[in-house]
């Protein structure tokens, strides 16, 4: 069973699998920075200094004792974050359309590209009709 299992893992399509899934979380942490760090702060100056983060909509408060301290947490949608993420995913489709867009080109090249001409006689087809040829000289 162990070499059974060894020879599953050690396909090319479950490498290249698990190489995809970790190329694309560490991706994904980029566009969420990229979105968090870059686009939106821009975004909530512009609309008079909003932070999205923080957009939410409050169900029920926080409820605190009489020192201060949360004993039950605030119950929120916190539709800030969606935006976000809606934001994390057109960015990630985007790019992801644009490299498949990219590669069906190349395909379609590839496919266009003419057959190359037939191959010619090779050496010895050629010797052997020489010799046929000067025996019936």
């Amino acid at each position: 069973m162990w070499k059974e299992f060894k020879a599953f893992i050690l396909k090319g399509n479950v490498l290249e699998l698990a190489v995809a899934v970790i190329v694309a979380g560490a991706f994904g942490a980029i566009v969420s920075s990229f979105t968090n760090d870059v686009i939106m702060p821009p975004i909530g100056l512009a609309l008079g200094d909003v932070d999205f983060s923080e957009l939410a909509l409050t169900l029920q408060e926080a409820q605190t004792n009489d020192a201060g301290e949360v004993i039950k947490e605030a119950v929120q949608i916190r539709y800030g974050a969606f935006i976000q993420k809606i934001i994390d995913f057109l960015i990630i489709a985007f790019i992801i359309f644009m490299l498949l867009r990219t590669y069906n080109k190349i395909q379609a090249k590839k496919e266009e590209a003419p057959a190359p001409p037939p191959p010619g006689p090779t050496q010895e087809e050629l010797l052997a009709e020489i010799r046929d040829l000067l025996k019936k000289q």
